[in-house]
């Protein structure tokens, strides 16, 4: 199985950005986790971040044909792009969204997920094992 973990705009400054909220690991420590764990599960893996809301369109539409699902955490873009719904919708690749903090008991503005829309499954709160979670149930998805 390959899986896109597409990380969106402000993640390459985990550990320095809200540390209470998103953790003290850096972002380095995230790619290696996720490494490991596609290591142990027998996941080819690509890992892409971007502050681009183009950038994260473009590896959504390049993951067609190559990938067999996405994980993806659109960060800030979650609650405003209805670009990267389009691509998700468009790519028609099962995708999971993640999110390193519980939306759901943040600020009124993070309650709508557009990219959520055209995913099969969310975790959120669970920090960098949001996105084991999401590549488990890939894996399960697939054999299905």
């Amino acid at each position: 199985m390959k899986l896109l973990f597409l990380n969106g705009p402000n993640l390459n400054m985990l550990g320095i950005r809200e540390p209470d909220i998103y953790g003290r690991q850096t972002y380095a420590a995230l790619e290696n986790f996720i490494r490991d764990f596609c290591g142990q599960m027998g996941i080819d893996c690509e890992i892409y971040q971007s502050n681009h809301e183009g950038a994260l369109v473009d590896a959504i539409q390049a993951a067609y044909g190559k990938m067999d699902g996405i994980v993806i955490n659109p960060a800030a873009y979650t609650h405003t792009s209805v670009a990267i719904l389009d691509a998700l919708k468009a790519v028609s690749l099962p995708a999971v969204e993640v999110h390193l903090s519980d939306v759901s008991k943040r600020e009124d503005f993070r309650q709508v997920s557009y990219a959520g829309m055209a995913c099969v499954k969310t975790y959120a709160g669970y920090g960098f094992d949001g996105y084991r979670l999401a590549a488990e149930y890939l894996l399960e998805h697939a054999e299905h």
